[in-house]
Formats: structure tokens, C-alpha cells, sequence
């Protein structure tokens, strides 16, 4: 996927920050972080897996189930001294479990009584992950490092760029097939896979990667909760819903959502739009270079303060390289307390989604930093979208 000088000098600045941090042995067991570091994208994350990064060896050591070891051998840059399966008696087992074998490994390689980072707070790290491998190296001392690689993903080099602006070009196309397809008598679930079609078709020149959210397409009342997916309703003249999704290539997502209506929308729904729209384009004008997190966050927060609305949630976040369940990647969020400084290169999701009780709107942007501002990835239009219904009764 990428040169093997910029995995090198990936893992250079990796163990510069290990130690900088005071972390001998660096366990990792984010998926993203795996790929980000050796390129391998299996979906073998539902098992136990983990790469460990010691200040010593110039690769990264892989261990994970057997049937998989071909895998990392066939599209990693490690060597097979760097790659080492556990039996498949390991798998779901009551008796023996993988950080067992992973205890072992680092026993055998001479570091069961160094500083060990872990990622606590993983989607894939469990509890009882942690309790097998506190139990199994007494003498080591462990520190959470839940985002250590996370932090160094923040600054994109112009590969990683241009990966984000081919997902944006297929959230482009996305979005534009599924606001074709929404109709009166269409099943919000033929949205939902004509989204997933697009996803993965891409475009003429290239195709596209499973994202790792589902779409989200809550109608009417239920644009007030932000993250219900679909049903197998049908669509009727009237109904509102508002749209998020995603294009990726590479593992790479550009997030993008939308508000769309069935005929004329409602006032405050029209009303809210307006304030939305305003406010982004505020608050994208303002953002550059060596502003906090938070001040991006109160441009934001007064643009629609003056129209009489609040957002409690926050306004965005940086996103990337990701795998299931979330495309963020935990690092930067535009809201009050984040003090981190924005740089060149950095790309977040602009989330300026606002929920009430009964309803919902959501326009949101993938941007990039860059010296002097930002840009945004995609160009689709923002503005509330109110589809016709003169001819759709007839047609179902």
C-alpha cells in the first residue's frame, strides 16, 4: 500500500515517542494501529491478534491464529521470524487463552520484566486480556498506551491524503445514489444497500472498502437519534430523514452526512438547516493552523448561540485510517477542555449534527488542514435537500 521507507519511518517515530513516554514493549491490538504500522487488513480482529513493538527489533513481531498467519506473510512487510500463530486450540478456549501464548512470547524473547504500554482501552482489548497478562508477568510494569499510534496517525503524509480523497470522491457518489434512491414505496433498507453497493463499486478508476460504520438513516422523529441505522418501512410524501455515511479506500474514510426531505420539509426542520449551513461556513472560514480544538469548537458554538441553539455534542473529531466499529480515531475532538493544537495535515470530521427531542439535522464535512486553512474533501451541496413527490405516487 505504501513505500516500505514511510512503514520505516512510521515505526522510527513510533518507538521515538515509546521513548520519549518511558515504554520498553508496546502490545497493540487495534486493528488500525496494526495496519497503520505493517499494512496487514484481515478481518481477523474478531480473535485475539497482537503486534508488539520493542525499542530493540527493527520489525514488529505479529502474533494471531494460525489460519491467519498466511495472510500477514502475504501482505505485510514483516518476515516470518516476525510472524507467529497460536494453534487454533486457543480460539474461544475456557482453558487456554491467547495472551497465555502472548505471555510466553514475550518470556522467550527476554521481555516479560520490561515497562509494557497496552491499549486499555481497545475495542479489542477485553478485561480478561488484561487480567491473563498481569497474572502471567508479575515482574513487568504495565502503563496504558491506549494512544500512542493513534497520535502519531494525526499528521497525514500526502499518500494517506490522497487515499482520503479517493473515499471522498466514493461518499460523493454515494450520497448522490442514495438520494436517488429514496422515494415514496422504497423500503429504507434498498437505501441502505444501494449505499452499500455504491461503497464498494467505487468509481470507474478504482473501488472501494467496507467502512466501518453502517449507514445511518433515521426517519422523522427518530433524526433525533443520531445512530439508528434502517428498517424495511417504506417511505411516505412528507417523511424527513437525514443520511451518514462514508466513502473508503484503503481503510481510509471520508465521512459525509446529509438532510434530505420527501416534498416540502418542515419549517423548523428548513428553519435549523439554515442555522447548520451558516455556522459551518463560520466556523470553516475560521479554522487554520496552531488554533486549539476548542476555540475551532466556540466559533461554532456562538455562530449558533445568536439563532437560540445549542449542541451539546461535540463538533467533530479526527478520522482516517479505521476497522469496525467506529471510523475516528479517538484522538482530537473540537469541544470545550481539548487544548490540542491543530497542524497541517490533520483531517477531521466537522460533525455539526443538532438533535432535539423530535427531530434531527445533520450536515457534516470531511476537512483537511492545511497551512493556511482548511479545505474540505468533498464539494456536495449542503443544503437541505427537498425532493419532489409530484410524479412518485404514481410510479409505485
Amino acid at each position: 500500500m505504501f513505500p516500505l521507507k514511510e512503514y520505516h519511518q512510521r515505526l522510527h517515530t513510533l518507538k521515538k515517542r515509546m521513548a520519549h513516554e518511558g515504554v520498553e514493549v508496546l502490545l497493540i491490538s487495534n486493528p488500525s494501529n496494526m495496519y497503520y504500522l505493517s499494512n496487514y487488513s484481515a478481518w481477523s480482529f474478531y480473535v485475539h491478534q497482537m503486534m508488539i513493538v520493542t525499542l530493540e527489533d527493527a520489525q514488529p513481531i505479529w502474533i494471531g491464529r494460525q489460519m491467519d498467519a498466511q495472510g500477514v506473510s502475504k501482505t505485510t512487510w514483516l518476515d516470518d521470524h516476525h510472524i507467529i500463530p497460536y494453534p487454533d486450540y486457543y480460539v474461544q478456549s475456557k482453558e487456554k487463552h491467547p495472551m497465555n501464548f502472548i505471555v510466553n512470547i514475550l518470556k522467550e524473547i527476554g521481555q516479560s520484566n520490561r515497562v509494557i504500554g497496552i491499549e486499555m482501552d481497545a475495542h479489542y482489548f477485553t478485561g480478561l486480556s488484561y487480567e491473563q497478562l498481569t497474572n502471567g508477568l508479575p515482574n513487568a510494569t504495565f502503563k496504558d498506551t491506549t494512544t500512542l499510534v493513534n497520535m502519531i496517525r494525526l499528521i497525514k503524509s500526502e499518500r494517506e491524503i490522497e487515499c482520503m480523497r479517493k473515499a471522498a470522491k466514493i461518499v460523493e457518489q454515494t450520497m448522490q445514489a442514495a438520494y436517488d434512491k429514496v422515494n415514496v414505496g422504497v423500503r429504507e433498507c434498498d437505501v441502505a444497500a444501494t449505499i452499500f453497493h455504491s461503497q464498494i463499486q467505487g468509481t470507474k478508476d478504482f473501488g472501494g472498502d467496507y467502512t466501518s460504520i453502517v449507514p445511518m438513516l433515521p426517519t422523522n422523529e427518530h433524526t433525533s437519534c443520531p445512530h439508528l441505522t434502517w428498517t424495511d418501512q417504506t417511505y411516505k410524501t412528507g417523511d424527513f430523514l437525514t443520511l451518514e455515511i462514508a466513502g473508503a479506500y484503503k481503510r481510509y474514510h471520508a465521512p459525509m452526512a446529509r438532510t434530505m426531505s420527501l416534498g416540502p420539509a418542515p419549517h423548523k426542520l428548513k428553519e435549523l438547516s439554515k442555522v447548520v449551513e451558516e455556522g459551518i461556513q463560520l466556523t470553516l472560514d475560521a479554522i487554520k493552523p496552531g488554533m486549539t480544538a476548542e476555540e475551532v469548537e466556540r466559533v461554532w458554538r456562538r455562530a449558533i448561540e445568536k439563532k437560540g441553539h445549542t449542541k451539546a455534542s461535540r463538533l467533530g473529531y479526527s478520522v482516517g485510517l479505521s476497522f469496525p466499529p467506529d471510523w475516528g480515531e479517538h484522538t482530537i475532538s473540537f469541544r470545550q477542555g481539548d487544548l490540542s493544537i491543530l497542524k497541517p495535515n490533520m483531517t477531521f470530521h466537522l460533525m455539526p449534527g443538532i438533535w432535539y427531542e423530535d427531530y434531527g439535522i445533520e450536515i457534516t464535512e470531511t476537512i483537511l488542514l492545511t497551512d493556511k486553512g482548511v479545505k474540505t474533501l468533498t464539494t456536495f451541496p449542503r443544503a437541505l435537500y427537498e425532493k419532489s413527490c409530484l410524479h412518485m405516487s404514481e410510479s409505485v
